[in-house]
């Protein structure tokens, strides 16, 4: 039987990881698809930083069309996958690349949407420091303008579930939790 694939789809500083982490914990491998942006940054000799992800995104995208990360995924899902009740996709940025999904995992494909205020995120992205993180306020908005060019809101607005992340973080795993057994269809 082939696994469930549950994307996570939403802005910088939603709670994409959050959700996807609160999963994985449950047993099921998860796939970041920054990582495969990241790792290709890495092979070309450069740093991980925000613009240089960006820029590398970007061409990938030019290259390989808007579902390039998602393409670049697929065997990495398929191969974690194998034997597992689920696989989770975290860092879904575009309708091109939900269809992606769609189109290889049909009715196996779950997409859940993550929303949170403006404010939050920022004060979220602030606190973390990841290396591809937006550090001031004009690079985060101009991230979102990025992101939602590539088709962000659209992905969203196509989602199977939403979660609104503008509570405690236990209140994201629990929110998470429940979203998988309505998936998987587990007592977890």
């Amino acid at each position: 039987m082939a696994p469930k694939v549950i994307g996570i789809v939403g802005p910088q500083g939603s709670g994409k990881t959050e959700v996807a982490k609160t999963i994985s914990e449950l047993g099921v491998p998860c796939v970041r698809m920054g990582d495969l942006v990241w790792d290709e940054v890495k092979r070309r000799g450069q740093e991980v930083t925000e613009e240089n992800v960006a820029r590398v995104a970007g061409e990938l995208r030019e290259r390989l069309g808007q579902g390039a990360v998602a393409k670049l995924c697929i065997p990495l899902i398929k191969r974690v996958g194998k034997d597992k009740p689920a696989v989770v996709v975290d860092g879904i940025r575009s309708e091109a690349e939900v269809k992606e999904f769609r189109r290889m995992f049909h009715g196996d494909f779950y997409l859940i949407a993550v929303q949170c205020g403006e404010k939050i995120r920022y004060s979220r992205i602030a606190s973390r420091r990841r290396a591809d993180d937006a550090n001031t306020m004009e690079k985060f908005v101009m991230k979102d303008q990025r992101e939602e060019s590539w088709g962000l809101e659209g992905a969203m607005k196509s989602a199977d579930f939403t979660i609104v992340n503008e509570g405690t973080l236990e209140e994201l795993r629990e929110r998470a939790v429940e979203v998988y057994k309505k998936v998987v269809g587990e007592h977890v």
